[in-house]
């Protein structure tokens, strides 16, 4: 989609469109409007007798079925979301691994990505719970904005590494700066593949950061 970009007010036009925009049609609701989540612990009796690689099969083929269906959903939620702001992006859609993954590209994006990706981060909780809403289950999806999350991974896998070097030949720990749930992930996964040193998270949002430590 392509459009004029004029100067918006991201947030306030975010609050004014939030009844036509944030409320995607639900394909299931409770009397109080809310999604209709499946129960996580519900098991059905009937599965338990069907041989374990059908099951198998059967769950990894609906699971891709569903991210697709997520990313349906995300894709048709941003873009109504940029016709309304005036905004000029493409989306690409995408699965990776178990996620469905949304990537809005655009050269004049910066507004909608924020200071340290914040109102990124606040627009794909809003995806999510527009996908919850329609799909009636939980939605893991990410939401990257003009690259801003795939720098951010290069950047961190660097900062982890270094790090972790630090650590493994001074034997003290060190704590790293507060970031959010993806950042904390990156660096865990990168001190998780280097010997002598392992991680671990402390404080609570929005102040929970990393603390890296010599292996015992």
């Amino acid at each position: 989609m392509s459009a004029p970009q004029h100067p918006t007010d991201t947030t306030a036009t975010a609050e004014a469109t939030s009844g036509a925009v944030l409320s995607p049609p639900t394909d299931e609701t409770t009397p109080g409007g809310q999604p209709e989540l499946p129960d996580p612990d519900a098991s059905d009796a009937d599965a338990l007798v069907e041989p374990a690689d059908t099951d198998a099969a059967d769950e990894a083929g609906g699971n891709d079925d569903l991210l697709v269906r997520e990313g349906d959903v995300a894709g048709d939620y941003l873009e109504r979301l940029l016709d309304i702001l005036d905004v000029d992006g493409d989306i690409d859609l995408d699965v990776e691994g178990d996620r469905a993954s949304v990537a809005i590209v655009g050269s004049e994006l910066k507004d909608l990505v924020g200071p340290d990706g914040a109102v990124l981060e606040a627009l794909q909780e809003l995806t999510r719970l527009a996908v919850a809403q329609s799909t009636g289950v939980r939605s893991r999806l990410m939401l990257d904005i003009s690259g801003f999350r795939a720098k951010r991974r290069a950047d961190l896998t660097a900062l982890a590494g270094e790090t972790a070097r630090r650590v493994a030949q001074s034997g003290q720990p060190e704590r790293l700066k507060p970031m959010n749930p993806f950042e904390r992930k990156v660096v865990h996964d990168v001190i998780a593949a280097v010997s002598g040193v392992r991680s671990e998270s402390e404080g609570e949002e929005p102040n929970r950061r990393v603390v890296v430590l010599p292996d015992r």
